[in-house]
């Protein structure tokens, strides 16, 4: 269902009348397309406190396609993993209060820090102090701007933060604001084509059909992968229509079947490079009202079939070393809904699983472990919630708007990205910087 007030915002009749009584203006998000790939502008590259790393992340930086020098801003990069101390504090407001204004609509601000020392309170005091900073930022810059931060553990490069970086200083990160990436120190390989990088590789999609999975399979084959689209035998044309399109093979299947890893591993015979855990169901009711069967549906399709299928295939060499693994979580599962405690509790469990098995399953096979947690995002599910509830989930947000299916698949991309070993273990939220949760 179109977003009306967003429409109207966009005339010169309605931005005056928001204006006038003072509700949200939300602006259209430039979303990446072929013909406009990268954002419209330059690229300003500040420095707070004294960094190590200002010439390589220069050099990482000029990898964007935003050209330094004149001309509109349409992204800062703030360099503070230098900063150690209060004044430290104020060579960040020093840098950003002259240039916040002149950022362009839909334009980019990230600042980079490190993390935290838990030796030196000093300077754990004021790289928190920057979460604090970016995230109160995102909620009064306007204009469709996105303000987010990079943390970049000691001893890695520049290098290792690139595929962060070129995904948040795109098109591509249009409804990613107000979240904070750590990256690790971790060997991010060359790449050979950046425009296709899982080129020769295979991806696994659930929950393909439509609507969130259908647009993560298809950005995944723009990317250059060869996606298994996987959904219920029910679900058998939908499916069908989506591994068409994308030139992939289609796989009916229950993914909470015994059999389910076992007839994944059959379907792909030369191993999976990308695993994308995005079938889901909802039986929304109070809990004084649930039945058992209700809990128990929700819990075995969110969190049972992610838990066992991911254990069977990691054990069975299904997922190749250098593989990724993307879940889907939900902002349910970190700030709790009215009426969702079995949907809440599944997608909360999926956080549990990645901040847990990250690190073995790299430690072990070189694979990584991250997660998506959609906000409120445009899908037919969303456009059947009550008029007055729809509007307030779109608007309960640093853009004011809806997200849309392929801003969660363009996040999924980007951790499914070779490049993007260095992130591992993260929850990021695709919601625009909704008001609720952390």
């Amino acid at each position: 269902m179109a977003d009306r007030y967003l429409h109207v915002t966009g005339t010169s009749a309605g931005r005056f009348l928001t204006r006038r009584l003072g509700l949200p203006q939300p602006v259209a998000l430039h979303r990446w397309s072929a013909e406009r790939p990268c954002l419209d502008g330059t690229l300003l590259h500040l420095t707070a406190g004294r960094s190590t790393r200002t010439e390589e992340l220069a050099a990482v930086l000029a990898h964007t396609g935003l050209p330094a020098g004149g001309g509109p801003v349409a992204a800062v990069v703030l360099d503070a993993t230098g900063v150690a101390d209060p004044a430290g504090l104020a060579e960040v407001h020093a840098a950003l209060h002259p240039v916040v204004r002149q950022v362009a609509t839909g334009g980019r601000i990230v600042a980079l820090g490190t993390t935290p020392s838990m030796t030196d309170h000093h300077q754990a005091a004021v790289q928190q102090a920057l979460e604090g900073f970016v995230r109160s930022l995102g909620k009064e810059a306007g204009k469709g701007i996105t303000v987010n931060l990079v943390r970049v553990e000691d001893g890695a490069g520049a290098a290792a933060a690139e595929s962060t970086l070129r995904f948040l200083l795109s098109p591509k990160s249009a409804y990613v604001s107000g979240q904070v990436v750590t990256v690790t120190a971790a060997d991010p390989g060359a790449v050979a084509d950046w425009d296709r990088p899982l080129a020769g590789h295979t991806a696994l999609v659930t929950g393909a059909a439509r609507g969130i999975g259908a647009s993560v399979a298809e950005t995944l084959a723009r990317d250059g992968a060869h996606v298994v689209c996987l959904d219920v035998p029910q679900a058998g044309e939908d499916l069908e229509r989506t591994a068409a399109r994308v030139g992939g093979a289609a796989l009916a299947l229950d993914i909470t079947a015994a059999d389910a890893a076992d007839r994944i591993a059959a379907e792909v015979p030369d191993g999976l490079d990308v695993l994308v855990h995005n079938a889901g169901i909802t039986r929304d009711r109070r809990l004084a009202n649930m039945p058992a069967d209700r809990w128990a549906a929700v819990i075995t399709v969110n969190l049972s079939s992610v838990l066992d299928t991911t254990d069977a295939l990691l054990k069975g060499g299904t997922l190749r070393r250098g593989g990724r693994i993307v879940a889907t979580a939900s902002i349910a599962g970190l700030a709790g809904n009215n009426g969702q405690t079995n949907y809440a509790a599944s997608k909360a469990g999926v956080v549990g699983l990645v901040r847990s098995l990250a690190p073995r399953a790299y430690a072990e096979h070189e694979v990584t472990v991250n997660a998506v947690a959609p906000g409120f995002i445009e899908t037919k599910m969303t456009a059947a919630v009550p008029f007055l509830i729809r509007e307030a989930g779109r608007r309960m947000n640093s853009l004011a708007q809806g997200g849309l299916p392929v801003d969660v698949a363009e996040t999924t991309a980007w951790l499914a990205h070779p490049a993007s070993a260095p992130v591992n273990g993260e929850t990021v939220r695709v919601c625009g910087q909704s008001l609720l949760g952390a």
